[in-house]
């Protein structure tokens, strides 16, 4: 396959990704608006850390795809998640633009940090104001992370002929 036809498979790859990712944000606008009800139950806390937990690991998908695409090495080695993250804000000169901006980076890390808190959570259970907290901020930078990822779209998508 050649160069150009590989890109637009990578794009619609990309495209399915993002589209994932949008879906997710869907499902924690409407979250949010139930948060603003009081009381709020330890299942809806519990699901909605679950679907935060989720919305990373679809941002960590992309990532693997852009730098399994761009870079051809991913190594599964300590401190994988945070290199990985710090990766994507990273330009590669003659290759690819950065995925992220710092902004974005900065966001990320923040959600990534509570997927482990999700992750190692069983014994004891999830906060319910940090998973509000959390939840909020989520929404409100939606868009920033968007732009960053149409920016990225929009520079690969140049280098192939229409």
């Amino acid at each position: 396959m050649e160069s150009e036809e590989k890109i637009r498979v990578f794009l619609s790859d990309f495209d399915f990704q993002v589209n994932q990712v949008g879906g997710i944000f869907k499902t924690l606008e409407r979250r949010e608006s139930a948060f603003g009800k009081q009381p709020v139950s330890s299942e809806m806390v519990e699901s909605t850390g679950y679907w935060l937990h989720n919305l990373y690991c679809a941002f960590e998908d992309l990532f693997k795809l852009v730098a399994g695409f761009w870079e051809n090495s991913i190594s599964d080695n300590g401190g994988f998640h945070i290199n990985l993250l710090k990766r994507m804000r990273t330009e590669v000169k003659g290759i690819r633009p950065p995925l992220i901006s710092q902004e974005t980076f900065t966001h990320l890390s923040e959600l990534r940090g509570f997927r482990h808190v999700f992750r190692h959570a069983y014994a004891y259970g999830l906060d319910d104001e940090r998973v509000a907290f959390l939840l909020k901020r989520v929404t409100k930078w939606k868009e920033v992370v968007f732009n960053d990822l149409s920016r990225f779209r929009k520079t690969i998508s140049m280098s192939v002929p229409q």
